[in-house]
């Protein structure tokens, strides 16, 4: 028997909700049944973002930066950031992440240079980064990678932002939500279904490198 030659097969929310609903035993028969089948995916988005970094949801971003300017709004898309340097004349410099503490008890912040430190404040809507010293000239720029958030799931036709790997953890995590409402005879058994398919989604979504692990000696 010949197979499909296609490798694009999917989930939309509508399916996936299908699915999940069979999951617990009963059918999203209503328009608030599916209401609140969205509902619950979009918590779930909001969970795995806490979950830790996901490569799929990690993008490349660059700030051009201005001289005597400390602190910078970023995009109100993103969860954090990682992998911050300067880049100047061609060079990356690595820069180090510091706590609020830290920063808060840097006792000249105006002093200008080539910043070799940054804190980020993660305010409710939009993360500012504080760069320290403060860039002395318009010409460096700041690169890093930023862990964004998943799209919003808005309509039943919406597909997940999620990679193919990860429908079986999404499906099952609705299952699961939905059983907490719906069917709570079933939590026990879906959330452990749950946990395991998110647990080997989360295996496959790492770098595959050897761990370098350095200590710091700065106190000593």
């Amino acid at each position: 028997m010949a197979v499909s030659g296609s490798t694009n097969w999917t989930l939309d929310a509508a399916e996936v909700i299908e699915e999940a609903y069979e999951r617990i035993g009963q059918e999203a028969r209503t328009g608030y049944d599916s209401q609140t089948a969205r509902r619950s995916l979009n918590l779930l988005l909001a969970d795995w973002a806490n979950r830790g970094v996901h490569l799929w949801m990690v993008d490349a971003v660059s700030e051009s930066l201005t001289a005597s300017t400390a602190s910078y709004t970023l995009d109100s898309d993103i969860i954090d950031i990682m992998d911050v340097v300067i880049r100047r004349d061609g060079t990356d410099y690595l820069l180090e992440r510091i706590s609020r503490n830290e920063y808060q008890n840097l006792p000249v912040k105006t002093v200008e240079g080539r910043p070799t430190q940054y804190w980020v404040d993660r305010q409710r809507e939009t993360p500012v980064i504080y760069l320290y010293p403060t860039p002395e000239n318009s010409t460096d720029t700041l690169r890093f990678y930023k862990m964004a958030r998943a799209d919003d799931i808005n309509a039943s036709a919406n597909n997940a932002d999620v990679p193919y790997r990860f429908l079986p953890a999404l499906t099952s995590g609705l299952a699961y939500y939905l059983a907490v409402k719906r069917a709570p005879e079933k939590v026990q058994l879906l959330k452990a279904l749950y946990e395991e398919d998110m647990y080997r989604a989360e295996q496959t979504d790492r770098d595959d490198t050897n761990m370098r692990v350095i200590p710091n000696l700065r106190g000593y």
